[in-house]
């Protein structure tokens, strides 16, 4: 989401990203304590020891940082989430544990992610996360359900096709998520997967063993 007019040698390229994860960190520390609307320029630039003409370098205000560091997160968490393995025992234990995944990522940086996604939040945000879990939910779930192999997921796979129960159910996820994080995230992580799976599990009736090819799902 954010430009930067600095060069593109390797030495200026590590400048970039070091520059852009401190101000990051910044922006994360101070939004535990204050609305972002509270924060300035000043005060995310001050936090990470640099000048605000470095700030500027990089983002034209501290709701561009804060969607460019969500967006970065949540892309980081989706591709940190393994597939579940339909081979497994136990693959409800699995898909929870990475529910459980999700959310200790939002509680671990409730204050921003209550900001962007809440009522006078970000919509690039919230639809970014929408669409990133749209199409982790199809590759990881509608194609192991279909008997097909798992490929590694990559970034490039946004573009997934119109896949009805993974929208539904990234939409779902993204609104029991934010309700959670508005109300100031009452339960734990853990308590929030093994909420969230009974529900999950009622779209993708999913089995330990692929199903046969009579067994298989017609394609949306």
């Amino acid at each position: 989401m954010a430009t930067t007019r600095r060069g593109t040698t390797p030495s200026s390229d590590r400048r970039v990203r070091r520059t852009r994860t401190a101000l990051a960190r910044a922006l994360i520390e101070l939004v535990e304590d204050r609305e972002l609307s509270r924060i300035s320029v000043s005060d995310v630039a001050e936090r990470a020891g640099v000048s605000r003409t470095a700030f500027y370098d990089h983002y034209r205000d501290v709701h561009e940082l804060a969607e460019d560091a969500c967006t970065a997160m949540i892309d980081g968490l989706i591709r940190s989430l393994p597939a579940p393995d339909l081979d497994a025992e136990d693959l409800k234990r699995e898909v929870t544990l990475s529910l459980q995944a999700f959310f200790a990522s939002l509680a671990q940086h409730a204050g921003l992610y209550r900001s962007l996604l809440g009522p006078r939040g970000s919509a690039p945000v919230a639809d970014h996360v929408r669409r990133r879990c749209t199409a982790a939910i199809h590759h990881h779930v509608r194609h192991a359900t279909a008997g097909g192999d798992l490929t590694p997921y990559v970034d490039a796979e946004l573009d997934v096709p119109h896949d009805v129960p993974a929208a539904f159910t990234a939409g779902a996820l993204l609104g029991v998520a934010n309700d959670w994080l508005q109300r100031g995230c009452p339960r734990s992580p853990a308590e929030m997967a093994t909420l969230t799976w009974p529900l999950f599990s009622a779209l993708y009736p999913l089995h330990a063993e692929p199903r046969s090819e009579s067994d298989r799902p017609l394609p949306f």
